[in-house]
């Protein structure tokens, strides 16, 4: 029975539906065409294009095999953790609990400030100076309190944000493929495609693809929350893998071949693309604020999503008595309220921190804990082959080993391509990034050091304080 309330007979009748579980992964890898910008300038329409169809099939799909498999197997609340530590162990469980949670301090705190980028862009007033931050900690606050009600809720709130932040996008596209094929614009057709841009930059380009189409495990922590999940996860991997996808695909593609340079892309100029394409008139007015308040839903949706899969692992922590007991405290709907309360104050916290928030560091120790799942997939088919699979990746255990090999020589190329990065930690004071995230892991180890220590130490005075039984 969960701390502090929170039956399981509750939280079998508050299940997330395979609909809103699609949903709710799409929002924790993508949340749509936003973040693609940046593809575009480093590598073209032509590049970019085939960088957007070929990671999925070398990055994604791999991925989500795995992720269908190990959560068909081990649906249990804490996902990822779980299968990592039946496998490896619980030191190498604990390191991909932590990687996971430190990798989120990083990306987190980045989407509210998403929702504040495009706010300004309606009114710049308005998010001038501190008032950014409010707004980013108002976000957090909805997102927390709307956490609260429970997974289902998240889902089913996902789905709603999915066809409103899909929808001008839709538009935008029909506009892109209408004024290529039909006003003769200079420049544009598919020759456009093939245009180089200015300054390229493709190593950028593929690690910003590469952070674009990550996090198809986070679904995997709340397995206990999603209904029949031995038959859903495989399910919603595969869709929300061909929806990511096309979301980034079809908008680019039309954009493209109205002729609009990719030189010109960088964060928020889908707004610009839609004014253009929908015309100085009423459309492209008003195609431009839906793709505004758009970006802003993708700031929240993909907060909102996120929540829900990280707080679940300082929850399954604390079952393991590596956490204090508090965090293992729910609500009425199964909620971990403590771990939402404080890892929302976390990401808080690191709103106004003024090192960098490089996507290189996210990649890394995401690529880490990637990296950790792919092992337990071949230890688990070695180990425990009559373990009940109801998904399985094809080809036995090479087939499980070969699913693997695409990620890994992916996440190879960012530890490459980050080589010469730094993060300013201070003011004009810079580190080396990949020594900065090897720190970070190190972290890891010495944190599990400490916390097995307390948590022997607590199990020795029980017994040393309990009487013996005559």
């Amino acid at each position: 029975m969960p701390l502090g309330g929170g039956s399981l007979v509750a939280r079998t009748s508050r299940r997330m539906r395979l609909i809103p579980l699609i949903a709710a992964t799409f929002f924790m890898v993508s949340g749509g065409p936003y973040g693609i910008e940046d593809i575009l300038g480093n590598a073209g329409y032509g590049r970019a294009l085939i960088l957007l169809i070929v990671i999925p099939i070398i990055w994604s799909l791999p991925t989500g095999l795995m992720v269908g498999e190990l959560a068909s197997a081990l649906p249990k609340e804490g996902g990822y953790y779980w299968w990592v530590k039946r496998a490896l162990g619980g030191f190498w469980g604990f390191q991909e609990a932590w990687l996971s949670l430190a990798a989120s301090i990083f990306d987190m705190a980045i989407y509210p400030t998403l929702f504040v980028l495009y706010l300004g862009r309606l009114e710049p007033t308005w998010t001038a100076g501190y008032y950014g931050t409010l707004w980013a900690l108002g976000v957090m606050l909805v997102c927390a309190a709307w956490n609260l009600r429970g997974a289902r809720a998240v889902g089913e709130g996902s789905v709603g944000m999915f066809y409103l932040l899909t929808a001008p996008f839709i538009v935008l596209s029909a506009l892109g493929i209408w004024a290529a094929f039909t006003r003769h614009i200079p420049g544009s057709g598919l020759a456009a495609l093939s245009r180089p841009v200015a300054t390229p930059l493709f190593s950028g380009a593929v690690l910003v693809t590469l952070w674009n189409y990550m996090g198809w495990d986070n679904a995997s922590t709340v397995a206990q929350e999603v209904e029949d999940p031995q038959r859903n996860y495989p399910r919603a991997m595969i869709a929300a893998a061909a929806l990511v996808a096309l979301s980034y695909i079809i908008p680019l593609t039309a954009v493209g071949l109205s002729g609009m340079p990719a030189d010109a892309f960088s964060t928020g100029s889908w707004t610009d693309a839609a004014r253009l394409l929908g015309g100085p008139g009423m459309l492209g007015r008003g195609l431009a604020l839906a793709v505004v308040l758009g970006g802003m839903l993708n700031g929240m949706g993909m907060f909102n999503a996120l929540v829900m899969s990280y707080t679940r692992v300082p929850y399954a922590l604390a079952q393991e008595g590596l956490l204090p007991a508090a965090f293992r405290r729910t609500t009425a709907a199964g909620v971990p309220w403590v771990s939402v309360a404080c890892c929302c104050v976390a990401w808080a916290l690191a709103l106004r921190l003024p090192f960098e928030r490089l996507i290189s560091i996210d990649l890394v120790l995401y690529g880490a804990a990637l990296l950790l799942e792919f092992v337990a997939l071949v230890v688990l088919r070695i180990r425990e082959p009559s373990l009940e699979r109801p998904f399985r990746v094809p080809g036995g255990t090479a087939g499980a080993v070969a699913v693997g090999v695409g990620p890994a020589m992916l996440i190879v190329y960012a530890l490459w391509a980050a080589r010469d990065e730094h993060v300013g930690v201070v003011h004009h004071v810079t580190i080396p990034a990949l020594p900065f995230a090897a720190a970070v892991a190190i972290l890891g180890a010495i944190i599990y050091g400490i916390a097995t220590l307390i948590q022997n130490t607590g199990a020795l005075r029980r017994r040393v304080k309990t009487p013996p039984v005559v």
